[in-house]
């Protein structure tokens, strides 16, 4: 009988979720009000690198341990935040002309709705999850909602949406990374709303 090593192979998600959450988080607090218009700069490294290239290292890498949401979800939302920071970036140097706010908030309105079909699977996985996706779509409608001339308090009211987003995102990350570490159950994160 041959002795066959079992490599464990590490879980991708705190990763992408801490990129998400932490990179919303930031984001957010400028959208609700909380800190300056002129911190949006800061976002922009931020978001090419730990929302965008950490999400979408997580998401190639839960394609090879075969989970489609965790594929589809971080690979998109990594590509969400790469095109924000290029949008940025791009307008800000001149390269492109600003957009029309309308065409951004079309742009967030179909995010909405990529992510409202997101949250339909996430019935099945854990409830911070879910109330996760629940919060972002929710999200993204807000801040279309601003964007497509529905008032500041549509935006400002999605930065808060968003934080708290962004905020469970983390948690989820801290939690799955705690009970890895620990090897069993330390922190709930709640059961599937359906079986």
């Amino acid at each position: 009988m041959t002795d066959v090593a079992i490599r464990k192979v590490a879980n991708p998600a705190p990763l992408g979720l801490a990129g998400f959450g932490l990179t919303t988080v930031v984001l957010s607090a400028i959208n609700a009000g909380l800190l300056p218009a002129e911190a949006v700069p800061a976002v922009v490294p931020l978001a090419f690198s730990f929302g965008g290239l950490a999400q979408i290292v997580a998401g190639l890498l839960e394609y090879k341990n075969g989970n489609t949401f965790g594929t589809v979800a971080f690979t998109s939302y990594g590509a969400f935040w790469w095109w924000y920071a290029f949008l940025l970036w791009t307008a800000g140097a001149g390269w492109i002309k600003p957009p029309d706010p309308r065409g951004v908030g079309v742009t967030l309105l179909m995010w909405g709705v990529f992510t409202l079909y997101m949250w339909v699977a996430t019935f099945r996985a854990n409830f911070v999850l879910w109330t996760i996706f629940l919060l972002l779509w929710i999200t993204f409608f807000l801040l279309a909602g601003g964007d497509l001339g529905m008032g500041a308090g549509w935006h400002k009211l999605g930065g808060w949406v968003g934080l708290a987003t962004g905020l469970d995102a983390l948690f989820l990350s801290f939690a799955e990374v705690v009970n890895e570490t620990f090897g069993r159950p330390v922190i709930g994160v709640g059961a599937p709303l359906l079986k």
